[in-house]
């Protein structure tokens, strides 16, 4: 069904409905209309990486995580399977007659927001720091879900938070986000841009905070002239939930729901997650909206759920239940784990030799923790298998004994009802000393990171204090050094973890985030050799240290990669492999490119005339590649760009294309990445994106070191 199809159903539908029921469709959990045989739906559903909150599901590994694959095909594979479950249950759940919250078909992801501060705690639910690694990543996924059977979406995307959204969570009902048109434009847009006008996003989620003043979810330059004016978006807009009574309770712009009311729909703001729009009527009797404007967010409701087919017959309705949390997704979630893992250090330990050990200690809060597994906005994964039984699993069957002790607890360094300080810790130790080897499973849960509001935590809302592991953490870690047994790090967290002072002292570091439900057996076979980690850095790891602005100042200047100003701890786009690939040669129509290190390459562009040509039409570049042994590789190529000749760049350069590239022993392996006009492009002060510079240099290599 196209659109124009849908929309006139919905049209047809709308003019059919007194006051009364149209306006009673603007809510999220909008109720039947009997007479004209709408049954109830609730809007509010949740695929964040995997179907959440509505029983059992595949979880795949969490967003941040996937976005460290920096693949987009598989990406758009995850994003099928999560639509495939969406409508099974989606099915299942309707012919029971339970149309409860997150169990249709219109999901309220992906998060394409900005992790533009290590600190933030909902930082995990998106794709990283760079515009372009995430404009693809959720492009990816939005054709995933939306992807057409029998004429119909299976399911609705939605890209949020909109816009210029990325904490701090305590404030963030209260919070104006003051940005310049210039960082706007650069960092905050982009990746909405590309998820309206290239992947065609059927949902806009409008954001808490006020941007400059106005309320996002009433905001008339963002939505109006930018949404629907200059990018033709055609889908409907919802506001994040209870955003809209923020208005007058928080940022204090109204005086009362109705006028909250008022704002809201008159700029547009289709769909109401919270209690609002239950003055709808209110407001209309005041005068104070219209019968047209309700109608016109009726229509665009309605027109989505036409083109989901839900008043029609399809082959939609014949997936079956078996398909949530089948083989097939439990492998690509296995899949999508390995290649998410990033191996931040190794001194060659790694991949572990079985013959070498007959006795391994696995200690920390997160050995054995399926919270350390499924981050936030999760579903339940049809098992959960944690590191520890990864790991064990693989020792029993190897005959290596597994020695295993918490070692403490997540945070807390007091826990209820334990004696005394360090309870855990000497356990810990004595099962170090009596293995051969340690593996120490650290890092955070949502308990710790996340969402303000979602529980009580040790954090201030959700948002970190600083980039260190929780004190009880860093004590257990160094008293298992002490020790002299050799240990690895494996640390689960959905942000970057400063933990540079134990680089030396351990003999590899595993970043492995929130791994899904079969994170654990994913790890095990990258610690053993089964597989190799594949993971990319999508954010920078600082050093603590660093002097990252406040986080209420949403200027670039100093921040993410593209910005910052001194050296972190590992850049973004870092991530080793075991293997090593070579690119043995680059060429671009013409262009000369030198290699200046190791599998690091260059290209100069220092003709303007040559340099306009590219912002106005793009760059081939042809990479070939090779393995250094005799062993298959799995690499991200990433491609980099920065503009001569004009004040208008960013200070450092800019991730314009990648991609995976599978090497076999023996053979060349040949990848042509197309630069998009764009990354030959700078933005003014006024948020313009023009082609103002003299040159660029193009810099080619497996992360963003030059």
């Amino acid at each position: 069904m196209t659109r124009e199809e849908a929309r006139k159903k919905a049209e047809d539908l709308v003019r059919q409905m007194t006051l009364e029921e149209a306006a009673s469709q603007l809510r999220y959990d909008a109720p039947a209309i009997e007479r004209l045989g709408i049954p109830e739906y609730n809007w509010w559903n949740e695929a964040l990486h995997g179907v959440a909150r509505a029983g059992v599901a595949t979880c795949f590994p969490q967003a941040i995580g996937l976005g460290a694959t920096f693949d987009t095909e598989l990406m758009l594979t995850i994003a099928k399977a999560i639509a495939l479950e969406t409508r099974a249950k989606y099915n299942t759940y309707s012919a029971h007659n339970d149309r409860t919250q997150y169990k249709g078909v219109t999901m309220w992801t992906p998060n394409i927001n900005i992790f533009r501060d290590p600190r933030w705690g909902r930082g995990q639910e998106t794709f990283g720091e760079d515009p372009q690694l995430t404009a693809q990543m959720g492009c990816a996924m939005i054709n995933g879900l939306q992807e057409k059977r029998d004429g119909f979406m299976t399911a609705a995307a939605c890209a949020k938070h909109f816009a210029v959204h990325s904490g701090p969570e305590a404030l963030r009902h209260e919070f104006d986000a003051k940005v310049s048109k210039k960082d706007l434009w650069e960092t905050y847009l982009p990746a909405f841009e590309a998820c309206v006008k290239d992947a065609g996003v059927e949902a806009v989620m409008g954001a808490y905070n006020r941007t400059n003043g106005e309320p996002c979810c009433a905001h008339e330059y963002l939505m109006n002239d930018v949404l629907r004016g200059e990018w033709k978006f055609e889908g409907h807009y919802v506001s994040d939930c209870w955003a809209i009574r923020d208005f007058h309770e928080k940022h204090h712009i109204t005086e009362a729901p109705e006028d909250s009311v008022s704002l809201a729909l008159g700029a547009g703001c289709d769909l109401n997650c919270g209690c609002t729009y239950q003055r709808i009527l209110n407001a209309y009797e005041q005068g104070k909206i219209t019968r047209e404007e309700i109608d016109r967010s009726a229509v665009r409701l309605f027109t989505t759920r036409y083109l989901l087919g839900l008043f029609d017959k399809s082959a939609l309705d014949e997936i079956p239940y078996s398909v949530v949390g089948c083989r097939e997704h439990l492998e690509l979630a296995y899949r999508a784990a390995i290649e998410s893992c990033v191996l931040l250090k190794n001194d060659g330990t790694l991949p572990l030799d079985k013959k070498n050990y007959h006795t391994i200690a696995v200690i920390g809060p997160n050995a054995d923790s399926t919270a350390a597994l499924v981050g936030n906005y999760n579903g339940t994964p049809p098992r959960a298998v944690t590191l520890l039984q990864g790991i064990s699993d693989f020792c029993f069957a190897n005959n290596i004994e597994v020695h295993y002790a918490q070692g403490c607890h997540l945070y807390d360094n007091t826990p209820p009802k334990k004696p005394h300080l360090g309870y855990f810790v000497t356990e810990g130790v004595i099962a170090a000393q009596n293995s051969d080897l340690v593996i120490l499973c650290v890092g955070l849960d949502a308990s710790l990171e996340g969402e303000q509001g979602d529980r009580g935590n040790q954090f201030p809302s959700g948002d970190k204090r600083d980039l260190l592991l929780p004190e009880t953490q860093r004590i257990l870690i160094e008293e298992v050094a002490k020790t002299k047994k050799p240990f690895l790090i494996i640390n689960a967290s959905g942000s970057p973890i400063d933990l540079s002072a134990y680089e030396e002292q351990a003999k590899a570091i595993l970043q492995v985030w929130y791994p899904g439900g079969e994170g654990g057996r994913a790890v095990a076979d990258i610690l053993f050799g089964k597989a190799a980690p594949q993971g990319k850095l999508p954010v920078t790891f600082y050093y603590n240290e660093n002097q990252i602005p406040d986080i209420t100042d949403y200027a670039m200047k100093g921040r993410t990669y593209r910005y910052m100003e001194e050296k972190p701890w590992k850049p973004f786009g870092f991530g080793l492999t075991y293997g090593e690939a070579e690119i043995c040669n680059v060429q671009s129509q013409g262009f000369s490119a030198e290699k200046t290190g190791e599998g690091k390459w260059h290209i100069a562009i220092t003709d303007k005339a040559v340099y306009q040509e590219a912002g106005k039409n793009g760059l081939a570049v042809t990479v070939t590649c090779t393995t250094k042994y005799d062993t298959c590789v799995s690499e991200i190529l990433q491609i980099y760009v920065h503009v001569n000749g004009t004040d208008n760049e960013v200070p450092n350069i800019r991730l314009a294309a990648f991609g995976r590239m599978k090497v076999l022993p023996g053979k060349e392996t040949v990848k042509t990445f197309a630069i998009p006009a764009k990354a030959f492009m700078t933005v003014d002060s006024e948020g313009m994106r023009i082609a103002d510079g003299d040159g660029a240099d193009i810099y080619i290599g497996f992360s963003s070191e030059k």
